[in-house]
């Protein structure tokens, strides 16, 4: 079928993630079956746009708002794309499709108050469970790697001669990232504290559960989540916030826009210059402060 070449190619060509894989194949079974239910049939190639904006409204109707119908819809945009490349269709039937309306989605970051007062909180940690918190959080803050990056760590990707971490990112494109000197230290208590907790234990993984397994993406966020309720009353508290945090206060200091995208694994500017408004807001704020015409 179709559909599963589809995944297939996104699978093992494009070296997607396992779930933005689950995203793409629920998109496009959900459509599938929409699809069968009103024409009965299951020929999704053969569905032109007329076909497809009943799809469009349903989901509208459901309350799903525009910018996660954008997405699946650029689901589908991007199956139909594939199926003209391989020769199976001559024309997409969302070439002319124009995306809905979305504000803006803007991402918070923590402040470094907030942080620090995280960091403070992590500094009595002295069990297995609390060392390998305060890794957690401190490599995310200090590295701006994303969660699925972070529980896919070895150890023979962390090098404490060269002070550097190796991150295997999206589509399995390999980084260097340099470590400063007081995550090494931390480094150097959590391994301590891992041995003794599991001195028979042949895991290659950096991070591991109080059973010994390795670290699974909700974990990490309840986590981050529940150290940073206790700091901040920011509503979204998670890894990708404090990725964003990271991005921000670099920039914030000054940090060339393709220094942070090389730190943080972006393939294009583009996708870098998200986190740009927060330096804008400071320059600003540091502008009025200090312009002779204001001060006047």
């Amino acid at each position: 079928m179709a559909i599963q070449k589809f995944i297939d190619h996104l699978t093992y060509e494009k070296q997607y993630s396992p779930n933005t894989i689950t995203a793409y194949h629920k998109d496009l079974t959900d459509f599938a079956e929409f699809y069968q239910e009103q024409y009965q049939t299951d020929q999704i190639n053969k569905a032109t746009y007329t076909q497809i904006r009943p799809w469009i409204i349903n989901l509208i109707d459901k309350g799903i708002v525009n910018r996660s119908v954008n997405r699946k819809i650029s689901t589908l945009k991007s199956y139909y794309n594939f199926l003209r490349k391989i020769g199976e269709i001559k024309s997409s039937p969302l070439d002319k499709h124009i995306p809905l309306k979305a504000p803006k989605k803007l991402q918070v970051p923590f402040s470094t108050k907030e942080i620090e007062q995280v960091v403070d909180m992590l500094q009595a940690q002295d069990d297995f469970e609390g060392v390998r918190d305060k890794l957690i959080i401190e490599l995310f803050y200090a590295t701006g790697i994303r969660r699925s990056e972070l529980i896919h760590i070895k150890h023979q990707d962390v090098s404490l001669s060269n002070k550097t971490i190796k991150v295997l990112g999206k589509r399995k494109k390999e980084r260097y990232i340099p470590l400063l000197p007081t995550i090494i230290e931390t480094i150097k208590q959590y391994s301590v504290l891992r041995n003794q907790e599991f001195p028979e234990l042949g895991s290659p993984y950096l991070f591991l559960t109080k059973k010994g397994v390795k670290m699974y993406e909700t974990l990490v966020y309840r986590i981050v989540n529940n150290y940073f309720s206790k700091a901040s009353s920011k509503v979204k508290k998670s890894p990708h916030i404090l990725r964003h945090s990271f991005a921000t206060h670099l920039l914030n200091e000054g940090a060339d826009l393709n220094a942070v995208k090389e730190l943080l694994g972006h393939s294009s500017l583009a996708a870098t210059q998200v986190y740009t408004h927060q330096s804008v807001s400071q320059l600003a704020k540091i502008h009025k402060q200090s312009h002779p015409r204001n001060k006047k």
